[in-house]
């Protein structure tokens, strides 16, 4: 029953591993071959690498935005943070919302039912929102470490099963600020947990479809549930939205031979799960029994923190895949814009342009159900353009553009990423960033949808172990603009280790230096925060990495310091600011996932949101 020792995009491809391709060779000539892109290197990468010139440089040098210190990488199995700042724990996995559940006990780690009223487990991207005099967050629960979260995992039982589904989905929380720190309002009429198991609405241009019904769903309209929560965003109407990824790694069928049909290939569904086993305990995952089921997953889902009785809809107007994150932005025109990323090798990067605008006072409560969507498509010339998703473009109805999201993109030959995650608008320049993180099979292997994915403009180097992260320039400062300019803001790499094109940029140097950019988002200010989801071993091309890691980014002048490091085996993800910008609450996922951290307290490793705060009260973000 445990889950397989591999990342869910590795246990995909060991699932339904892609043909490698030796067509590499073709693209040695196009101007972003590994002998011209290390030209462009030479001269300090040029227009590519905006905002990392002499001239940027020398800016920096003259005022210093960023308020702190550099630190070193570390090894070590707590939070590392530069002096006067320091840290305090908000929530850890299993903490009670309600005064009437008990306290987390290491020793049975819970039951289904202590964790239904408990903070979930692997908190990923969260939201704080503040209304009335209340603070209120929002913080998806992405997934479980069953090797932690069961006592004996070798021996589990049906409560072992049902309390992994009630660790996922999203916690939602009033918190208070006292004297000694920030901590949960225990029976908040507003403390809810929203798990696999919570009733929602499916909307949109998909809601009604027969590729959506199901038996206990005729209508094709209501479903239950939403798991592997990743990234969010936040509307400008005040409500949460949190984004459904690797929804596939739960569904199962009791015959491992069963075949699933193409189109949830696509999606990496088959008949084989992660170990986590809920098809034991709710035939909806059984892939053989409810073949609809997948294709009601993989969504946006819109949630009102203020409202625990507003039941949270999927809204399918903003794509099927396996979302990352949902960076909401106002366009000049007033339009709603929603940028997303398919975090999955070799897909693609989305954009979402309402039909509606956005009105300050009146009722924005369906602008997510109706627009355009759209899929990028870049060129070697530093240009690029959004191209339509419609029917007449992909010869697909609307709601199979909604369902199959994917084959969508394929169809209008969209350029393959090298796995686009968060995205991050810049609140003080019309511009987006976005963090590709990682791809080994740059270059060798196709996408899961058969699409080659051969070096270009954004993705410039093969088997790309490292990532980088791109800035996107709308055309006429509007975001609803059909055509953009982009550069790389940076490039990962290891300076120490290589000499050429995965040494990285000029602004990744053998102090601030990083791998997998992840998480991202701006301040108040306009500082760019990266978080890193990356190898950790701190051994070969990775030496001197440390632990993952949160950076703070200058995009006008191009520098880049690190601010925290966390403890070992974790992933530094998600990251909010309280309204009077005196704390940053980030998130520490998955210390000791290979069994190498007691952190934060000594014994069981958990997750958890804490609380940075400058020593002297001073302002963060």
């Amino acid at each position: 029953m445990t889950r397989q020792p591999l990342s869910f995009d590795a246990y995909d491809e060991a699932i339904s591993p892609r043909p490698e391709t030796t067509e590499f060779d073709r693209v040695v000539d196009s101007a972003l071959s590994r002998r011209g892109f290390l030209g462009v290197m030479t001269f300090g990468l040029g227009a590519f690498l905006s905002g990392t010139s002499a001239l940027g440089r020398a800016a920096q040098a003259a005022t210093d935005r960023f308020g702190f210190t550099q630190i070193a990488a570390s090894t070590a199995d707590t939070i590392t943070l530069p002096e006067g700042f320091e840290w305090k724990p908000v929530v850890l996995w299993g903490d009670p919302l309600f005064a009437d559940a008990p306290a987390f006990d290491p020793e049975t780690r819970g039951t289904a039912a202590t964790q239904a009223r408990a903070f979930g487990d692997n908190n990923d991207g969260m939201s704080i929102f503040y209304r009335d005099g209340r603070h209120v967050m929002a913080v998806n629960n992405e997934y479980t470490n069953v090797a932690t979260l069961w006592r004996a995992p070798e021996a589990a039982t049906d409560d072992d099963v049902e309390k992994g589904m009630m660790a996922h989905g999203v916690s939602v929380f009033e918190v208070r600020e006292t004297g000694t720190g920030w901590e949960i309002v225990k029976d908040s009429p507003l403390n809810r947990r929203i798990t696999p198991r919570t009733e929602m609405e499916l909307t949109g241009p998909a809601a009604g479809h027969d590729l959506l019904k199901t038996e206990a769903d005729p209508t094709g309209t209501r479903t239950l549930g939403t798991w592997n929560n990743c990234g969010n965003g936040e509307t400008p109407w005040g409500t949460y939205l949190t984004c459904e990824e690797n929804f596939n790694g739960y569904f199962s069928a009791a015959d491992e031979a069963h075949e699933v049909p193409a189109e949830l290939k696509r999606y990496g569904v088959s008949a084989k799960d992660w170990g986590y086993g809920w098809a034991r305990v709710d035939p909806r995952f059984d892939v053989a029994q409810n073949p609809n089921e997948p294709n009601r997953a993989g969504y946006v889902v819109e949630i009102d923190p203020f409202d625990p009785e507003a039941m949270p809809k999927k809204r399918t107007a903003l794509g099927r895949f396996k979302h990352e994150n949902a960076a909401c932005t106002i366009a000049a025109n007033g339009r709603v814009v929603v940028y997303l990323g398919d975090d999955e090798r070799g897909e693609f990067l989305y954009r979402f342009v309402s039909d509606g605008v956005f009105s300050a006072t009146g009722d924005n409560g369906d602008l997510l159900d109706a627009g355009t969507l759209y899929v990028a498509k870049f060129s070697d010339e530093m240009t690029g353009e959004w191209v339509p998703l419609t029917p007449e473009a992909t010869g697909m109805t609307a709601p199979e553009i909604a369902i199959h999201t994917r084959q969508a993109g394929s169809a209008v030959g969209a350029t393959t990423m090298d796995r686009p995650e968060w995205v991050a608008v810049n609140p003080a320049r019309v511009e987006a960033f976005v963090a590709l993180t990682n791809n080994k099979n740059r270059g060798v292997k196709p996408n899961a949808g058969g699409d080659e994915t051969p070096v270009n403009g954004p993705n410039p180097r093969e088997k790309n172990d490292y990532g980088q992260i791109l800035r996107i320039v709308p055309d006429a400062e509007d975001h609803s603009a059909d055509s953009f300019t982009w550069s790389l803001f940076a490039l990962a790499g290891n300076p120490e280790v290589h000499q050429d094109a995965y040494a990285g940029s000029d602004n990744v140097n053998a102090g601030n230096m990083f791998n997998s950019p992840d998480g991202m988002s701006f301040d108040s200010t306009g500082l760019l925060w990266i978080q890193t989801d990356g190898n950790y071993s701190n051994e070969g091309d990775f030496a001197g990495h440390g632990n993952n890691q949160m950076l703070a980014g200058d995009t006008a002048t191009g520098e880049i310091r690190r601010f925290l490091v966390g403890p070992r085996e974790c992933e530094v993800t998600g990251m909010c600011f309280s309204p009077d910008k005196r704390t940053m609450f980030v998130g520490i996922q998955h210390p000791g996932e290979d069994g190498g951290s007691t952190f934060p307290n000594g014994g069981v490793p958990r997750s958890g949101v804490f609380a940075v705060t400058r020593t002297d009260g001073g302002l963060i973000g």
